[in-house]
């Protein structure tokens, strides 16, 4: 029987997002294969977060694409940006938690594509008068990855909705980003 790796990682994805203290072994049960055969896709633990890092990546700049990202204002680009990349949220939280995937030489070059792009239509924004310049554009990029983190977290716990997702997470960010009459 061939093994779907795309499902095995999306598998792992969804219960590592859960619980990302998860052995081995539980990676294995929840995808439905053995441990052995999680083995020979993936060597270990290391190696199964790269490949999910990988597949977050992907989800990211899919998620930019269909974004539109240049297209009308930088505001509207950003709600579009969060409605896109929700259903990826929650691989996003665990990535985040996964620091050797942010320390050294080692960081994937996709990280990098992804924050330039993310931190462009904050540049938009900001040279179209739409939100503050005292806010860089690298921060306004964390702290979304920040918000779509404990937006996933709420979520997975039950204390937000998921239909509020979107508008919670844009609400809070457009409203400390965005450049007030006088300044």
């Amino acid at each position: 029987m061939a093994v779907d790796r795309d499902q095995v990682l999306r598998s792992a994805a969804a219960l590592l997002t859960r619980k990302g203290t998860a052995t081995m072994d539980e990676v294995a049960r929840a995808a439905g294969i053995s441990r052995a055969t999680l083995h020979r896709h993936f060597a270990g633990r290391d190696a199964l977060v790269r490949a999910l890092e990988a597949l977050g990546i992907a989800e990211c700049e899919a998620a930019l694409d269909a974004a539109r990202l240049d297209e009308g204002p930088a505001a509207d680009a950003v709600r579009r940006l969060v409605a896109e990349i929700e259903p990826a949220a929650g691989l996003l939280s665990f990535l985040y938690t996964e620091n050797q995937l942010f320390e050294g030489e080692e960081q994937h070059a996709g990280w990098a594509r992804v924050d330039a792009r993310m931190a462009a239509v904050f540049q938009r924004g900001q040279a179209g008068g739409e939100f503050r310049i005292d806010l860089t554009p690298a921060w306004l990029t964390e702290a979304l990855y920040g918000l779509l983190a404990s937006g996933a977290w709420a979520v997975a716990e039950g204390r937000v909705a998921r239909n509020d997702f979107t508008h919670m997470i844009v609400e809070l960010l457009l409203g400390g980003a965005l450049r007030r009459e006088g300044s």
